[in-house]
């Protein structure tokens, strides 16, 4: 049975990606009500009420259960424990075991290569004596924090054994140890998929990561269409073996032989399909409340070409805003930005829709204002 508005969805997470969820449900009639500790929570701004209070807060918890229709996460790293006791009064998508692979990089991997898809040689490390396993790796590699890890963080790159010993000194924790590979390019899939199983797919997305965090996706990929039809046929089928509903991103590299291997899964709308909201007639976050609510997909065609940057603290210039003037003067641009408080170096605080009539018009009009903003920082 659909939940249709005016119903109540709960999100746990309020950072820029719940924002946009947010605002994607209430323009279509929905109530939200947002968990967060972040009392300045770029979500809990817009959404009908804020609970200021931990994700295991079982008061806040009972809340969401007695006012909410149904529960979904904006990151991966949402306590499993807090969806377990919400999922035993609430639908809650995605599920706690969805969450629990996506977590977790040594459970991930095992769990995509079960599906019979193809990641980097890895071993995983968990104690000193996993080190012995590093002498047969091949280098360089990157050594990976099984959890937590996020744009760039808990990664260190490894040249050779004694890099990996003494990294994992450092660590403390489990971890993964990837072969870096001979990269040609980065992908991304952003799909929704329903509580039927039936999977819809955004166009797929091409990436560009500056120390570890998205810079640029450009849309339509520049793939061959084998390639494009093998990442989609992947990414259905990891979705389909976590029993998936919502909106599901999922990360390759391709390498220089042109071999296709999954990098990571990420149970939720993602940086890289921000460019949905301006050249998609659905944006992903529509999408994610379309799915958990029970309604008919909407169209994720592409509409037009279009690339997307990044917009980190690094570009605003001390005590002033950078030159938004500057772009929005370009024709069909759109700026997002996530009403953060505090700008940082490496924090996410908005980006740009460029759109044009032609992909190169539109990188074209990034790069422009690329030079434009870091000029002013």
């Amino acid at each position: 049975m659909s939940i249709l508005p005016p119903s109540t969805l709960g999100i746990l997470g309020g950072g820029q990606l719940g924002r946009m969820f947010v605002t994607a449900a209430r323009t279509m009639g929905y109530e939200v009500i947002v968990l967060d500790p972040d009392e300045h929570s770029p979500a809990g701004s817009l959404a009908t009420e804020h609970l200021h209070a931990s994700f295991t807060d079982t008061t806040a918890l009972d809340y969401l259960i007695g006012n909410c229709a149904v529960i979904t996460t904006e990151f991966e790293n949402i306590p499993v424990e807090a969806l377990q006791y919400l999922s035993r009064s609430l639908p809650v998508y995605p599920s706690s075991d969805a969450l629990a692979i996506a977590q977790n990089r040594i459970r991930e991997k095992t769990f995509i290569q079960s599906q019979g898809l193809v990641t980097s040689t890895f071993i995983t490390i968990e104690s000193e004596k996993d080190l012995l396993k590093v002498e047969g790796m091949t280098f360089p590699a990157i050594l990976k924090t099984a959890t937590l890890g996020y744009d760039g963080k808990g990664q260190v790159v490894c040249k050779t054994p004694s890099d990996v010993k003494k990294a994992f000194a450092d660590i403390t924790v489990p971890c993964v140890l990837e072969q870096k590979i001979d990269l040609q390019k980065e992908v991304s899939v952003v799909l929704s998929r329903n509580q039927q199983g039936e999977i819809f797919f955004f166009p797929v997305a091409e990436n560009e990561h500056v120390h570890g965090i998205l810079d640029v996706s450009f849309v339509p990929a520049n793939i061959s269409s084998a390639l494009n039809d093998k990442a989609l046929q992947a990414a259905s089928k990891i979705a389909a073996g976590l029993e998936y509903c919502g909106v599901l991103a999922v990360e390759f590299f391709i390498s220089a032989d042109g071999e296709l291997l999954v990098n990571e899964i990420a149970p939720r709308p993602h940086n890289s399909g921000h460019f949905t909201l301006d050249a998609c007639y659905t944006s992903q976050f529509e999408q994610q409340v379309r799915m958990i609510c029970g309604l008919p997909s909407g169209s994720c065609d592409l509409h037009t070409p279009v690339a997307m940057l990044n917009l980190l603290g690094d570009v605003w210039p001390e005590s002033t805003q950078p030159d938004w003037n500057a772009v929005l003067e370009i024709d069909k641009s759109c700026l997002h930005l996530y009403g953060k408080k505090q700008p940082r170096a490496g924090r996410k605080m908005g980006h740009i829709n460029f759109l044009a009539d032609n992909l190169e018009s539109a990188k074209n009009n990034l790069e422009s204002i690329k030079k434009v903003l870091t000029a002013g920082s």
